[in-house]
């Protein structure tokens, strides 16, 4: 039951990934989280390290898209400030928008991989869509109040993964040990 909220592997940060990573694993698609993986919930505006990982995953044809459980007014202004596809109110855990999204778009499953915060969200709607995922900490210490309710549950098994090792770093698996 618990693999469902098991990721691929874990990174520290979205911005701590080697892009070259991406390229080994032949990713054509990152899918990724906005609030607390790329910023604060409260940005509207992408941060200049946003900007800067968006370009590096685009020059070695990566295509950047923002899968967001949150309304489509703020996703939609930072989306397109950051020059990047976009969707909103996916209902992350469950994988149906996700999968047709996917299948609209027709992207191969194997050539994605999703970053996310949240095991409860994140991880679990790509493991539900059959995509590679990367749980990463969350970025900024402040939360939206919805957030909060998922961290107390996730908290716990996260702690336990991460004091056993249970989830492989990132750096394991490009050999950056």
């Amino acid at each position: 039951m618990l693999r469902k909220f098991h990721p691929f592997c874990h990174a520290t940060s979205i911005y701590d990934i080697d892009i070259n990573f991406f390229k080994k694993l032949n990713i054509k698609y990152l899918f990724t989280d906005l609030d607390n993986t790329l910023d604060s919930y409260r940005c509207y505006d992408p941060s200049q390290r946003a900007k800067d990982l968006v370009k590096a995953l685009k020059d070695i044809g990566v295509t950047t898209i923002i899968i967001s459980n949150n309304t489509g007014q703020r996703v939609k202004a930072y989306s397109e400030r950051l020059g990047v596809e976009w969707t909103h109110s996916m209902g992350k855990p469950f994988s149906r928008k996700l999968k047709a999204f996917i299948k609209e778009r027709n992207i191969n499953p194997d050539e994605v991989i999703m970053v996310g915060d949240q095991m409860i969200t994140d991880i679990r709607c790509a493991n539900g869509a059959k995509l590679k995922s990367i749980l990463t900490d969350k970025i900024v210490k402040e939360d939206q109040w919805t957030t909060h309710i998922n961290r107390f549950f996730e908290r716990p098994y996260r702690k336990h993964c991460m004091k056993k090792h249970k989830f492989k770093e990132w750096g394991e698996i490009y050999g950056q040990s």
